[in-house]
């Protein structure tokens, strides 16, 4: 593939990620390639029998019986072809598979690894398109683009050793004009390079713009402003329409110069070849071959031009795949110590986190202890820190100062899939999928009985919505659980936290924005779920808090106040500050 000022360079541009998605099929691509220089030996063994046939019907007069046994052998060379080409496009194609499967595995895994501290800062559209599409385009640069620069040289190089013996001239103009086709490629290919880059980063913008777009229908539409975006959306379509047919122009007019050169190319070789067998100093049947053979030396050559321009759309997709592979992880350290065993006092010593790319700490120096079957409340305004402080208790992030310990050994040394676990999860709007209801509980357990599923439904108050809907269980809920209010909505992620019968929890308000007879059914399947749990929550009304062991208050990144809410009550500080607030945040 050629890149601005003509150097080649793999799809994945570091180079090692590609090395990896093709690791597993290093004899497929050789054998894709070895059919292929096959098929170039087939090519001159038909221009040879062409050439012979012909000679000796036209010149020597032979009849049908005489040249039978060639003409047999000539239409078997023609069906090797045919079958050659067969099994090299099947090959290559099974190599581009191979190689999308592992990429597309590798990318997701990359992403999970990653978790919500990348994917928050990203567009989901543009993910989704690179994860999909992205590595689709790369199945013309595996499949077609690759082997065929391997051929585009060795099948020129076969001929070559053919036709240097019987006619160094020859030769020597096929190796001259050869060059011409890459040099032009090198041209046109500075200018693709950056128009089909250009062509991606407007298709990544217009999916994460439709996809936006689509998720915030009701609100679009709620505020009347969905026209407006059908007008954003038409623009950014234009511009994809324009950068698309910027990249054609140049794909034609690059088949044009290629053509124009090859078909230039041959023609002074008949030239040549022409005016000595006029003049005798060429055999007819070696004139013959040589001119037969002629067209099938820039065939390669011509055919990688065009490969060219299939896989460079892979090539611009795959900046942003590698760019995605090499993200580096959050900082931890690898799993050393196994989980001490229960019950865990969790510790907090001097925590601080700074978002990446930002030079703000979102926590600075916190310090606390959570005891085996204690109730933690976080308060704090909007932005003081108190989801950070959940993500890096549920190991999504590591602290960058300080450390968090579970009986004295660092979580960032513990298995963060053994440590998650041990904890249910319950966020004030939980991602529901377009899944059945059972499908969407099994999440918690994926193993368990449909008689657990209906314990935990009961537990959390759900079995009554699951009467109400078509299937029960069975029902498909919709994306983002459209079939479900959002009171339902939060009792299926409780049902989770039922299901899952984890010794720790961390909720995230679970009355909030709920009538009040609502509120109190669920507050009170929270306290049912809260029985002989560690539980941490964040805290947005009073009479969550005031049920906790322990209230934190949070204040830009630091915990400036806790204690019990009667304590907090009588030091007449930040927390009283934000009951008269209402807690908010």
């Amino acid at each position: 593939m050629v890149q601005p000022g003509g150097r080649p360079v793999s799809p994945l541009a570091g180079g090692a990620p590609a090395n990896e998605a093709l690791r597993p099929f290093p004899r497929s691509i050789l054998l894709t390639i070895f059919i292929g220089w096959i098929s170039g030996i087939l090519v001159v063994s038909q221009a040879w029998l062409l050439s012979r046939v012909i000679t000796r019907v036209f010149l020597a007069g032979q009849g049908l019986a005489e040249v039978l046994p060639m003409l047999e052998l000539l239409l078997a060379v023609l069906v090797g072809r045919a079958v050659a080409a067969l099994a090299a496009e099947i090959s290559a194609h099974a190599v581009a598979a191979g190689v999308k499967t592992r990429l597309r595995l590798s990318l997701v895994e990359r992403l999970l690894a990653l978790g919500p501290a990348f994917t928050r800062q990203e567009r989901t559209g543009e993910l989704a398109l690179t994860a999909l599409e992205g590595v689709e385009a790369l199945e013309a640069y595996f499949g077609q683009y690759l082997p065929q620069l391997a051929l585009a040289a060795l099948v020129p190089i076969t001929i070559l050793s053919f036709v240097f013996p019987l006619d160094a001239l020859t030769g020597a103009i096929l190796l001259l004009t050869a060059p011409l086709i890459p040099l032009f490629l090198y041209l046109i290919g500075s200018a693709s390079a950056s128009l089909t880059r250009r062509q991606w980063q407007v298709l990544s913008r217009l999916s994460a713009h439709f996809l936006d777009t689509l998720q915030g229908l009701t609100t679009l539409k709620e505020l009347g402003r969905s026209k407006d975006q059908v007008a954003v959306v038409g623009q950014i379509s234009r511009r994809y329409r324009d950068a698309t047919l910027g990249v054609l122009r140049v794909t034609f007019l690059s088949a044009l110069v290629l053509e124009m050169v090859g078909t230039l190319s041959t023609a002074i070789v008949a030239v040549e070849i022409s005016l000595r067998l006029l003049g005798g100093r060429l055999g007819y049947e070696q004139a013959l071959f040589l001119l037969v053979l002629a067209p099938e030396f820039y065939l390669p050559l011509r055919t990688l031009g065009g490969r060219f321009h299939a896989g460079e759309a892979g090539v611009a997709a795959a900046r942003r795949i590698e760019q995605i592979l090499k993200t580096p992880l959050p900082v931890s350290r690898p799993a050393r110590s196994n989980l001490p065993a229960a019950p865990w006092t969790i510790h907090f010593e001097s925590v601080g986190y700074t978002y990446p790319g930002s030079e703000i700490p979102a926590l600075r120096d916190v310090s606390f202890e959570i005891s085996p079957g204690q109730r933690i409340a976080l308060v704090g305004a909007s932005g003081a820190g108190k989801s950070t402080l959940t993500r890096l208790l549920l190991g999504f992030s590591f602290p960058t100062g300080g450390c968090i310990t579970v009986n004295g050994v660092d979580l960032a040394e513990i298995s963060a899939q053994e440590w998650r676990r041990q904890i249910a999860w319950a966020p004030q709007t939980p991602y529901l999928f377009n899944d059945t209801l059972d499908a969407n509980l099994r999440l918690a357990r994926p193993n368990c009985s449909r008689e657990e599923i209906e314990s935990a439904a009961c537990l959390a108050a759900l079995d009554e919505v699951v009467h109400r809907l078509p299937d029960g269980f069975d029902t498909v809920i919709g994306e983002r659980g459209t079939r479900l209010s959002g009171g339902e909505s939060q009792r299926l992620s409780l049902a989770r936290a039922f299901l899952k019968q984890a010794p720790i929890l961390i909720l995230d308000e679970p009355t909030a924005h709920l009538d009040p007879e609502l509120e109190g059914r669920i507050q009170s399947i929270v306290d049912r779920l809260a029985e002989g749990r560690t539980v941490l929550t964040i805290a947005h009304r009073l009479e969550t808090v005031r049920q906790a062991d322990k209230i934190l208050v949070l204040e830009g990144g630091r915990v400036v106040e806790s204690g019990t809410h009667s304590q907090l009550e009588a030091q007449m500080g930040a927390y009283c500050k934000l009951l008269e607030a209402g807690l908010g945040g």
